[in-house]
């Protein structure tokens, strides 16, 4: 099955979202097998079964679409983490394992994105690209006021480490196989950033 096919599947499958949304998820699926450079809004409207002009009823150009995909997700992060935290005040172990819990489903559930952010996202105009990483810095500062009060006296440098590096565990669902279910990768997932942070 092509890309092509696979992106139409998807948008055939969630019928109740926008078509806007769905041509967002078909650009993200291009982008992310071909590379930025590699799809043109022709290959995207191609994809979506129209033709490449009309794309721009939607979206101003590639760079918004690259916008609209990532900027939301940064946000979402930042909601979830947040409300992770909020929801275990007293207890830093369970925060810690609320928001992996919570990390790990969005990986699981986001291969695309991800690799978006990891390798796409310097094609963003500056405001766009500063807004994403303002979003992500606040993301993880969640986690290191977390790692900090499960290790005290660990500078707040250090918590940055360890998250950045749990985060490269976490993220790497699109590069994983599917020898393996996806209960179990998250299982797996989880375990070792929670053995990898408590250590």
């Amino acid at each position: 099955m092509t890309v092509e096919q696979q992106a139409r599947g998807a948008a055939g499958a969630g019928r109740r979202r926008s078509r806007k949304d769905e041509i967002l998820e078909i650009a993200v699926g291009l982008f992310a097998a071909r590379g930025y450079h590699g799809v043109s809004m022709d290959d995207i409207g191609a994809a979506a079964g129209v033709t490449g002009p009309a794309l721009y009823h939607h979206f101003a150009g590639k760079e918004a679409m690259l916008a609209a995909a990532l900027i939301p997700v940064s946000e979402g992060l930042l909601a979830g983490g947040r409300e992770r935290a909020a929801g275990h005040p007293d207890g830093p172990r369970e925060v810690l394992e609320s928001l992996i819990d919570f990390h790990v489903e969005f990986a699981l559930a986001n291969p695309a994105v991800i690799a978006l952010h990891l390798h796409e996202l310097d094609r963003l105009p500056e405001e766009p690209r500063r807004r994403i990483r303002r979003l992500q810095r606040l993301y993880v500062e969640e986690w290191v006021t977390v790692l900090t009060a499960l290790h005290p006296g660990m500078p707040d440098g250090e918590a940055r480490v360890l998250a950045h590096a749990a985060f490269g565990l976490m993220n790497s669902t699109p590069f994983l196989g599917g020898e393996v279910d996806r209960r179990r990768r998250a299982e797996l997932l989880r375990g070792a950033a929670l053995a990898a942070l408590l250590a």
